[in-house]
């Protein structure tokens, strides 16, 4: 990555030992209004331009750089979002930001009850919003925002339905962008395993199986094993494991936690195991996985 946010990494992630969750950035209050929207200003400059990883349960945000450029990591992938380009975040993701001083452009929050009711409802929509991208502003998606910016600015009788059917037309031309990116034979996510992902991120720490998982869903584990080989081609177990380590990788990356912490909160007692389990999933032990953020 830049040197910029590299730098600011590392002074800022001996500070942080948990990866907070919030609702704004900063906010735990109630959601505000049927989706947020603000400009950069708003919120870059009183954190000096500088935001520390965080996530959000219960949002998805879309953020589009009018002029200037933000330097991201969501999870571990990088990215420079440069003028007229954008950026899609989806809940849970983890992310950070530098914004390069000066930078305009807009955000719009989305929360997960608002992306969830895409009508009508498909598995392939809620895959396609499920994952972080980027590419640039074309007209339509610079049309249909100002649209959505323009209604959520006024006072009609009826601005909650009309917020609510403009931020569908985002959400689905989002979802078109995304789709042209997956490899054609990548099939979509069951509903319900953004069900199981849900109970997954609540309950990292339990060492649930995939019984138990299946059973909260009222589906046998033969049938929740059979839905995650169609969707990603590994049975239940392994599913779960993958996002436990998904997490783990996030706790490296973005916190100072001992292995050994890590592990714990993850449902491992025996920190050997957990290092064991990671090597196999990631193909590196997780020392070595966190020296790549502190190198």
């Amino acid at each position: 990555m830049a040197t910029q946010i590299h730098q600011w990494y590392l002074s800022s992630m001996s500070v942080q030992n948990i990866i907070p969750a919030f609702a704004l950035y900063g906010e735990h209050d109630q959601f505000p209004d049927v989706i947020h929207i603000e400009d950069f200003s708003v919120r870059a400059p009183i954190h000096d331009w500088r935001i520390l990883p965080h996530r959000h349960s219960q949002m998805s945000q879309l953020f589009m750089v009018k002029t200037g450029r933000i330097e991201a990591r969501t999870d571990d992938e990088n990215h420079v979002i440069g003028k007229k380009n954008f950026l899609y975040i989806p809940e849970h993701c983890v992310h950070e930001f530098v914004f390069k001083p000066g930078s305009q452009g807009k955000i719009f929050s989305y929360p997960v009850s608002v992306v969830r009711t895409v009508s009508p409802s498909t598995d392939q929509v809620a895959s396609a919003l499920s994952r972080p991208f980027a590419g640039s502003v074309d007209a339509s998606l610079k049309q249909m925002t100002q649209m959505l910016d323009d209604i959520a600015g006024g006072s009609g009788p009826f601005r909650a339905q009309q917020i609510m059917g403009m931020a569908h037309s985002v959400l689905a031309h989002l979802a078109d962008i995304s789709i042209s990116d997956v490899a054609p034979d990548q099939m979509p996510k069951h509903s319900r395993l953004f069900a199981l992902d849900e109970l997954i991120a609540q309950n990292l720490s339990t060492g649930w199986s995939a019984s138990d998982f299946a059973k909260a869903l009222s589906l046998s584990t033969g049938h929740l094993s059979r839905m995650c080989r169609t969707a990603t081609g590994h049975g239940a177990a392994t599913y779960i494991e993958q996002r436990r380590m998904q997490e783990a990788c996030r706790l490296l990356a973005f916190t100072q936690l001992p292995v050994s912490e890590i592990g714990y909160r993850l449902g491992f007692i025996n920190p050997s195991h957990f290092s064991k389990r990671f090597r196999a999933a990631r193909g590196q032990t997780p020392t070595n996985y966190r020296a790549l953020f502190t190198a």
